[in-house]
């Protein structure tokens, strides 16, 4: 077995599991099939009030059951969702895409195809993960940016300095007191705010 392939396997190994399917044949036969992968896994039904905070991924039917009480824990928990639907219906369809489901499992339930769906969620999940981070990551950057450009603006605008100058004693400071840059920015902006609001100006930067 490759390194990949053995990875994959390595991570089903270590999903906590929640099945949310009618304690049937097929729903007993699904979770026997996780169980031997090796990973945690409960069922739960009728569908439980909300979803369990240690889970990672969500096995449930959207067919026939009052599912959708269980959007605001998956938006919260963000599991990996493999969507169990009996057919292809408008109804079906839209569960899906209301549920953002990483994988679909056809009824009647096969043991061929479990395994790969299940990877597959899993691997969109954990993209989609790092894409979030990403994001984020990209947005708080955009943020900082906006604040140096808005504290380098006071400075200039208060103390008659160039913007060089303005972005050299905002670096300064920031690499003294060992802090981001953007941190000391928002400290500036935050300041002249607070003292604007009280009808007083002071000086941000030291007079040469």
């Amino acid at each position: 077995m490759s390194g990949p392939a053995r990875r994959i396997l390595e991570d089903l190994r270590r999903a906590r599991a929640l099945v949310v399917h009618p304690r049937d044949e097929e729903g007993a036969s699904l979770v026997d099939q996780l169980r031997r992968l090796g990973c945690e896994v409960a069922i739960a039904w009728p569908p439980p009030a909300a979803l369990p905070p240690d889970i990672d991924t969500l096995f449930v039917q959207l067919d026939d059951a009052e599912v959708g009480h269980l959007l605001p824990s998956i938006e919260e928990t963000e599991p990996a969702v493999i969507a169990i639907v009996a057919y292809e219906s408008p109804t079906s369809l839209k569960a899906i895409v209301d549920f953002n489901a990483h994988g679909v499992l056809s009824k009647p339930l096969r043991p061929r195809g479990v395994l790969t769906q299940f990877a597959l969620a899993r691997y969109r999940r954990g993209y989609e993960g790092r894409l979030t981070a990403k994001i984020v990551k990209l947005e708080e950057t955009m943020k900082g940016r906006r604040m140096v450009e808005k504290a380098v603006r006071l400075l200039t605008d208060l103390n008659r300095i160039d913007e060089d100058a303005a972005y050299k004693l905002l670096r300064d400071r920031a690499t003294a007191a060992r802090v981001p840059l953007a941190s000391v920015a928002e400290s500036v902006v935050a300041a002249h705010e607070a003292m604007s609001g009280l009808g007083l100006h002071i000086s941000l930067a030291e007079r040469s």
